[in-house]
């Protein structure tokens, strides 16, 4: 599913315009990524929980020449799918 396919179904299924359920769309992915970017988590209960990573700095190959390469640590962000999600999933 795409983003406009997401944009249809919850149209359709909360009675919205396009136009509001793409601004509720808009708006629900920004709030988390600046929630992210502020290093705090995201936790909706029974769905899942967004939050951030540190993926520590390690030596790397550049693919075309072969050359090590160093890479810097980086902060990742991560979703763990709580357990109605992963029941819903698993139901089907």
């Amino acid at each position: 599913m795409n983003k406009q396919e997401l944009i249809d179904q919850i149209s359709e299924a909360a009675d919205l315009s396009k136009i509001a359920a793409s601004k509720a769309i808009d708006a629900f992915t920004q709030v988390i990524t600046d929630t992210l970017s502020a290093g705090d988590s995201v936790a909706l209960v029974g769905f899942g929980t967004w939050d951030t990573a540190v993926r520590s700095a390690r030596q790397g190959r550049n693919p075309q020449t072969g050359k090590a390469i160093q890479i810097k640590e980086a902060r990742v962000p991560r979703f763990k799918a709580g357990k109605g999600l992963k029941d819903a999933v698993n139901d089907r």
